[in-house]
């Protein structure tokens, strides 16, 4: 894709607003309104994504698909398959290595995946895995509300009787970061990274598993200049600084998506634990 074709980020809307106010008089007035007639195209799209994905619905081309796009993905896939295997060759080029292990990847596999599934619908992928449920990624767990869920579940103990890990619907990569014995309760998190949640053991094998609450704030900024709005988040650094991050959002729904984003890429131990507020200025 050409810079010509890429669609303008925050920045860039920023300066030529900027840059507006250079013009000469007649060109400003015109440029002007054209460029807040782009500004109400681009927020008007902003509002229409996010209701789109408040209200659970999806269009044709997010929804199930149909056996032809199957079938791409499939060929793709085999595509892809066979280069792996046997090397790349492209005009001019010589071969490359050929490597091994592939994964093979069938029509259930196309139909099934999560993370295919979350790409068809403009959703960022996770920096790193979520947890499992039997085998399978189990993502609404980690982006999900509050709710509790009913899981099988096992504390791993070492000798001494300390815990040294929990076994959660199959999945064994779970660490205990504190245990209340009395209670029959501890907080557990999934590799270290993503929500905290909180797991009780009701009887042998059966317990419920609950998304602790997040217990820090940070400010989403809402910024206004020639017409034209952005949002950044304040994020503290450690040195006692804040570091203010640009957020590619023109809704505050958005906003809040792309830092979550941002908070799993650089901070994934307390992706699911900070609880974003508004401000202006």
């Amino acid at each position: 894709m050409s810079k010509l074709e890429q669609p303008l980020d925050a920045d860039e809307l920023t300066i030529l607003a900027e840059r507006v106010e250079q013009l000469s008089a007649d060109d400003a007035e015109w440029v002007n309104r054209l460029l807040q007639e782009l500004l109400r195209a681009r927020a008007h799209e902003g509002e229409l994504l996010a209701g789109r994905a408040s209200s659970g619905q999806q269009g044709r081309d997010e929804g199930a698909f149909d056996e032809q796009m199957a079938q791409v993905a499939l060929d793709t896939a085999e595509w892809l398959k066979t280069l792996w295997e046997v090397g790349y060759m492209g005009a001019g080029n010589f071969r490359a290595q050929p490597r091994a292990a592939f994964p093979a990847i069938d029509l259930e596999d196309v139909r099934k995946s999560s993370l295919f599934a979350r790409i068809r619908q403009g959703k960022h992928a996770l920096p790193f895995p979520p947890p499992t449920r039997q085998g399978l990624p189990w993502h609404d767990l980690v982006e999900g509300g509050a709710q509790t869920q009913v899981v099988s579940a096992e504390i791993v103990r070492e000798e001494d009787g300390l815990p040294m890990g929990a076994i959660i619907e199959g999945c064994s990569d779970w660490m205990v970061l504190e245990e209340d014995a009395a209670k029959q309760e501890c907080v557990v998190q999934h590799q270290g990274k993503g929500p905290k949640f909180r797991l009780l053991q009701v009887d042998a094998g059966s317990a419920q598993l609950r998304r602790e609450l997040p217990t820090m704030t940070r400010q989403i900024r809402l910024q206004g200049r020639g017409g034209f709005h952005s949002y950044s988040l304040e994020w503290p650094r450690d040195d006692g600084t804040t570091q203010s991050v640009a957020l590619r959002a023109a809704t505050w729904e958005r906003a809040q998506s792309e830092a979550e984003h941002w908070l799993a890429i650089t901070h994934p131990e307390l992706y699911g634990q900070v609880r974003f507020v508004g401000s202006e200025k």
